[in-house]
């Protein structure tokens, strides 16, 4: 094991030690909010860095923002995407980002933790309940209402879709907000959402057009991930030869590329590279499908609202899944011939053009 990984690891394990008895004692509060216009500042915590979990993250912010229409939402989160994903949320204040290498900057990154402590908030969120910065982060706020992120209502039946990541925080605030006497929604949980501009959607058309100067849809494909989630050159080579028989003379097929800028078809479709993700998003919400392995680019085409064709071979099926938009979620180790891939294609374009 690397020394960097054994250090995350003693910091996790720390962590964890150190936090294993914050919020316990939440379900006995008694106090309840009279009124949501007084809530004025919300601290919403997910100190994590990757594109897919700040993403997934995006329904709560809504929950959020609409239970609290008055209120300004500060993020605690690791990283600089956040800002980016969130730039055309209205409700959004202050960005406290936890520098990714704490070890490595250890002056930003316990200053972090003061400001937190000194800033003062009405509510503070912890979206993850496995997670200890976040726990931590609640409990160090100060601010007058604090949700650890867990499940208030264990014993009670959980809705069929409870265990993706993306719903079951917003289930867990919608208890919250029970337990303080708030009305909740009953609405399925919102989609995940980047909120990609007018602006920005017309140039991912234009850079759409000017890879193909046709009217032809366009099926995208991205065939990295990271680790053991990414297919193999042999699996993708396949695949592409199916997909290209199957849909060329109807499709434009077009591979979007990651910011290590490697391909698993030998870069044997046009492709399109870019490392601003709006920019990115904006490309892939004016394509008709996306098919990719569990990915941040994924949880991305999910979030500009087309549909999506995850692939999983290792990731929790259940817990990330695409969702919405005709989506679906696919597990390799279950559907393994191609054939099998064109027929669930061909309902997912079937079921966008009814």
């Amino acid at each position: 094991m690397k020394i960097s990984k054994k250090i995350n690891t003693f910091r996790r394990n720390t962590m964890r030690f150190l936090t294993r008895n914050i919020g316990s004692s939440q379900k006995t509060s008694k106090k309840i909010i009279e009124d949501p216009a007084a809530i004025k500042q919300i601290l919403i915590c997910r100190p994590n860095a990757r594109l897919g979990n700040l993403l997934l993250i995006t329904p709560l912010i809504k929950e959020v923002s609409a239970a609290f229409p008055e209120a300004q939402i500060d993020l605690f989160v690791k990283g600089g995407l956040m800002p980016v994903i969130l730039e055309n949320y209205n409700q959004i204040g202050e960005i406290i980002i936890l520098p990714k290498k704490p070890f490595s900057d250890l002056f930003n990154y316990l200053k972090v933790w003061f400001k937190i402590e000194r800033k003062k908030y009405d509510l503070a969120i912890n979206v993850d309940k496995d997670s200890s910065s976040g726990r931590l982060a609640v409990e160090l706020s100060h601010a007058a209402f604090k949700f650890y992120g867990d499940d208030l209502n264990e014993n009670e039946v959980k809705p069929k879709d409870y265990l993706h990541i993306a719903k079951y925080p917003v289930y867990n605030f919608r208890n919250f907000l029970k337990s303080v006497s708030l009305n909740t929604s009953n609405k399925s949980v919102s989609k995940t959402d980047l909120k990609l501009s007018e602006k920005e959607l017309a140039q991912g058309q234009k850079i759409l057009h000017d890879k193909f100067e046709n009217t032809k849809p366009t099926i995208a494909i991205f065939t990295y991930a990271t680790g053991n989630k990414c297919f193999s050159e042999f699996w993708w080579k396949d695949f592409y030869e199916i997909l290209k028989t199957k849909y060329e003379r109807d499709y434009n097929i077009l591979e979007i590329l990651p910011v290590e800028n490697v391909s698993q078809i030998n870069f044997k479709a046009t492709s399109f590279y870019s490392k601003d993700i709006r920019e990115i998003g904006a490309v892939i919400a004016n394509t008709t499908l996306f098919i990719g392995a569990d990915s941040g680019i994924m949880h991305l085409a999910n979030a500009v609202h087309i549909p999506v064709m995850g692939l999983f071979s290792v990731s929790n099926l259940e817990k990330y899944k695409p969702f919405g938009n005709s989506s679906r979620g696919i597990d390799t180790n279950i559907v393994v011939s191609k054939n099998q891939y064109i027929l669930i294609i061909d309902e997912i374009l079937m079921a966008k053009n009814k």
